[in-house]
């Protein structure tokens, strides 16, 4: 991956919320896939019950000690890994889950490792998509902005669309859920 529209470790420099808005329309690049980023969730470090900072002593030290837009990937229930990345700036750090991506490109794997799943759905949701790319727990504390095959690469400009976090059980009522709503790729629509 190679590009003046790849996105740095800047960008995850300002607070969750920016970030997980402005990342609606982006491409997320991992090992030979590529999917557009349709749909965005923003966690706050501080103040924020649904994120894992507020329980998890491992999580807050996660955010001392890693670089913004580092990968933040957990086994969630015990089923789905899920994929995040920090974000850490003067304005508030947290972390943004990758709730759907809409594939573009490395369908054959994703086909592979997600069989009799209909394309636009490979990765309608945040287990879809790890399972879909091939993303695990090894990728968790990485820094894959960096990586030649990984990465982010800005896109075009999309309208999006706010909502209430979902799939969680505290502070799902805030609205930091965004997506673009023309996508057949979400998780759930707006």
């Amino acid at each position: 991956m190679t590009g003046m529209d790849r996105v740095t470790a800047l960008f995850f420099q300002r607070d969750p919320v920016t970030c997980a808005r402005e990342l609606i329309g982006a491409s997320f690049h991992w090992q030979g896939c590529v999917g557009r980023i349709v749909e965005t969730e923003a966690y706050a470090a501080v103040g924020d019950p649904a994120c894992h900072t507020w329980n998890r002593p491992g999580a807050r030290r996660f955010v001392e000690n890693h670089h913004p837009g580092d990968a933040y990937v957990y086994l969630n229930y015990g089923v789905h890994w899920l994929f995040n990345v920090l974000v850490k700036g003067d304005d508030g750090s947290g972390f943004v889950l990758l709730r759907a991506l809409a594939p573009e490109s490395g369908l054959e794997r994703m086909r592979e490792r997600k069989p009799g799943i209909k394309d636009h759905l490979l990765g309608a949701g945040p287990g879809k998509l790890t399972r879909a790319f091939g993303i695990d727990g090894s990728a968790h504390g990485m820094s894959f902005l960096e990586a030649p095959d990984c990465g982010i690469s800005l896109g075009r400009s999309v309208k999006t669309v706010a909502g209430g976090r979902i799939g969680i059980s505290r502070a799902a009522e805030i609205p930091w859920r965004f997506g673009d709503p023309s996508s057949t790729s979400l998780s759930r629509k707006f």
